[in-house]
């Protein structure tokens, strides 16, 4: 099981900054945040990739259309992996995964607002994604909603797919978040939100890879 840090809030040189503070060796992936492309642009992913060129970069772009443009941008400015969203058309995923392969680069979909968790599931494995991931958003996480029971649905019907789990995790929550087995837990405020964001971050990861 692999740890993420989401970056949502701050600009680039602050999460840049952010990382320094937790440690590289604390973390797989470095989560470059939809806010943070809003306001930054593709711009926060470069600069990030270049600081650290050992992690894995993701950008959550949340794309929905023109999949296989918006995906060679965000792999020129040096992206790992890129987000789309599972409600996006077939098409549009089918050309995000073609684009990811080119040069070697991964797509994550998530699955956030997705009804049919199942069916779904079972398409976007069959289009070929790299990760399949259950997000729980912060307007959900309001009212108390968690991520588990639709992990497990598509744990049972994706074949090829890795999953994933983001929203609202935390120290006291990661024990359950592990039980379910998901192959990467992304993890923001629950990290930066801390005082020792290192010691809370480098925790965290022992606990995955011990499990």
């Amino acid at each position: 099981m692999k740890l993420q840090l989401a970056i949502d809030l701050v600009d680039t040189a602050g999460a840049i900054a952010l990382v320094k503070e937790i440690g590289e060796e604390n973390l797989d992936i470095v989560e470059i945040g939809t806010p943070v492309v809003i306001n930054e642009g593709l711009r926060a992913v470069k600069e990030m990739k270049a600081a650290f060129p050992n992690l894995t970069v993701l950008a959550d772009l949340k794309i929905m259309d023109a999949a296989g443009y918006e995906v060679s941008q965000a792999v020129a400015h040096g992206a790992d992996i890129v987000t789309i969203l599972g409600a996006a058309e077939d098409m549009s995923i089918q050309g995000a995964v073609e684009e990811a392969k080119k040069s070697g680069k991964k797509i994550l979909v998530d699955m956030i607002a997705v009804k049919d968790i199942a069916t779904r599931a079972k398409e976007l494995d069959e289009l070929g994604v790299d990760y399949i991931c259950v997000h729980t958003g912060y307007d959900l996480q309001a009212v108390g909603q968690n991520s588990f029971d639709d992990l497990a649905t598509i744990k049972s019907v994706v074949k090829n797919a890795k999953t994933a789990v983001a929203g609202g995790i935390k120290m006291e929550t990661l024990p359950e978040v592990i039980a379910a087995r998901p192959d990467l837990i992304i993890v923001g405020g629950g990290i930066t939100g801390q005082d020792d964001k290192q010691g809370t971050a480098s925790t965290m990861r022992r606990m995955l890879q011990e499990a």
